[in-house]
């Protein structure tokens, strides 16, 4: 089997008005040794037409076709099939900056030991803003999902693992995956300049009730999965009930830091501070 270096697996499911754009992001990546693979995950709209003419325009780009499954079974499928050395998953809505490939290659080549690599990223559709990611270190994401979906990481590291939890149907699979890959002593790189784009939408209140209850699901589920990581905090006394009260108060706080509503509040108060410095 002929080998790449990076595979871009973007699994897809009604996101046509989006998909073109995330593909083109991956086709004008200045590093030039890549495939991409897209699968479309059961979609009705015009998903298929537009994977299809983008594989025409460029033999990198690779079609899988499949029923309905989810979206972590979408990622394992297009990542089984993938022929890199490293994977990188994205979303069909979101877009990658111009040298996300190529500033990862190099921190790889120059440090074998780096297990994980990302970057600053930006929203974009809805809101136009930096997203201020905490930094990362590994007690932070026993608590807080701080790396988004599409970081980095070795093919041969994947499969060391059982993949993306298929049971993880209402969110938070990359952030469960992230704690299957890493471990304490493990390095992770996050790129100082901003290479990835997470598309905002509009969303309803009845949506938002609904996937809060999601949220807290999910979140039980991967701090139980994985209680074994969390044996110093164990040690000290904490039962399983605080540290899920624990991980439920740390997201809805990087959930608020990341609204609207809080950016436009630090940017009113910083101004009421610079107005009140020139009294």
């Amino acid at each position: 089997m002929s080998t790449v270096e990076f595979s871009i697996v973007v699994p897809c499911y009604n996101q046509a008005p989006y998909l073109k754009e995330t593909l083109l992001s991956v086709k004008n990546q200045s590093y030039t040794d890549w495939e991409c693979i897209v699968v479309n995950d059961g979609s009705t709209d015009d998903s298929e037409k537009i994977i299809d003419e983008i594989c025409a325009l460029d033999p990198r780009f690779r079609k899988i076709t499949q029923t309905n499954q989810g979206l972590a079974t979408t990622r394992n499928n297009g990542i089984r099939a993938a022929k890199g050395h490293f994977i990188l998953p994205l979303d069909g809505d979101d877009k990658i900056g111009p040298e996300y490939l190529e500033l990862a290659e190099k921190e790889f080549r120059n440090d074998p030991t780096i297990k994980l690599v990302y970057a600053e990223a930006k929203f974009f559709g809805t809101e136009d803003e930096h997203w201020p990611l905490p930094p990362y270190d590994y007690t932070r994401l026993l608590f807080v999902n701080c790396i988004y979906c599409s970081a980095i990481f070795r093919r041969d590291d994947y499969l060391k693992t059982e993949g993306y939890d298929t049971n993880m149907r209402h969110g938070y699979e990359d952030w469960e995956f992230w704690l299957q890959l890493l471990n304490k002593d493990d390095k992770v790189v996050r790129l100082d300049t901003v290479q990835f784009y997470y598309r905002q939408r509009a969303q309803s209140m009845i949506s938002f009730l609904h996937e809060e209850e999601k949220r807290k699901e999910m979140e039980n589920y991967i701090v139980r999965k994985h209680i074994m990581k969390y044996p110093a905090f164990m040690q000290q006394g904490l039962s399983m009930e605080v540290l899920l009260d624990i991980s439920y108060r740390l997201q809805e706080l990087e959930q608020l830091k990341n609204s609207l509503s809080y950016k436009k509040g630090f940017k009113l108060e910083n101004s009421i501070r610079k107005k009140l410095g020139r009294i």
